[in-house]
Parts: structure tokens; sequence; C-alpha cells
């Protein structure tokens, strides 16, 4: 499953997607978010990951995903061959132009499947936060946000000021 220099790839049912490199803002508010949950939490108890790495959902047909953030439990990551084979606690999503309803909702299904308890989508177009949580095996919105703190789920330790997400 190689990187290539035209984008990322990630493979959906046993064939490679190749998405585009995220621009210069959709990084930004990534590196943003990724700063303020890093800042409030131990680096041997916590992993946030921002750099490209596969996320395996399954293994037939191979199914992997590269979220734009995934924050983990550093005792419950489970390595395999290179790749993650447990869900995150945390996954984060920026929308992009790129995204489509259907391949945002296939994405979050795949989310699901492996448990992933949180998931938070991004939108720098409105500058708000959908906040979904794994309710009876499905990720619901619980709710949306423009402004306030966000706890994630299985941090409640960590807040994060909405309006600090956004770079200006």
């Amino acid at each position: 499953m190689p990187e290539t220099e035209d984008g990322i790839e990630e493979v959906v049912n046993g064939q490679i997607r190749i998405m585009p490199p995220p621009k210069w803002k959709h990084s930004e508010v990534i590196d943003s978010l990724a700063h303020l949950l890093g800042s409030q939490t131990d680096r041997k108890e916590v992993k946030i990951k921002i750099s490209i790495f596969g996320l395996v959902i399954r293994r037939k047909p191979l199914t992997t995903r590269v979220p734009d953030l995934a924050m983990f439990i550093a005792k419950n990551i489970v390595e395999q061959d290179g790749y993650i084979h447990s869900a995150p606690e945390l996954v984060v999503e920026v929308l992009s132009p790129a995204n489509t309803p259907s391949e945002r909702a296939e994405k979050l299904r795949d989310y699901e499947e492996i448990g992933v308890p949180e998931a938070w989508v991004l939108s720098s177009e409105t500058r708000t936060v959908e906040v979904l949580r794994l309710e009876n095996g499905k990720l619901r919105i619980v709710r949306v946000v423009s402004e306030g703190q966000l706890r994630p789920f299985c941090f409640p330790e960590v807040a994060v000021d909405v309006p600090l997400i956004w770079p200006d």
C-alpha cells in the first residue's frame, strides 16, 4: 500500500483510491487541532497521529483508511505488519471539496465497523464541528458546534475551544 507523490492512497473493498493531498488550509486546521489536543495529554499514554498511516478496517476485502487525525490510548493500539488494527478512540476528518456525501458516509460506516467511539467532522467553510458518537453500532450526530468547548468522550480531561481550531 504505497503512497504516491500525487496523493494519498486508501484501499476500499480491495480497490485503490487515490485522494488529492490536503490543501494548505486543511493541513493548518489539523495541525492546530493536534496541537490543542496534544498540549493536554501525556505522549506516553495518548498517541495523536496526523501523519499518514494505514488504519486497517478489514482484511477481506481489504479496506484501509487514512484519517486526518486519530487519537489513541497508547495501551490499546494493536500494530501488525506496520499497520494499525485497532480503533482509535477519536477520529477527525476535515471536509474538503473533493469529498462527496457518499464517500463521507462510506468512511463513517468503516469507522463504525471497527468500533470508533467518536468522530468529529470539521467544516472549514462553515467553521463547525459535527460530533458523532457510536450508539448501537452506528455513528450518530449528537451535536454540531461552532463555539464553546469540545471534550473528547474518551479523554474528558481534554477541552478544545472550538474557535481556536480554525487558523486565522
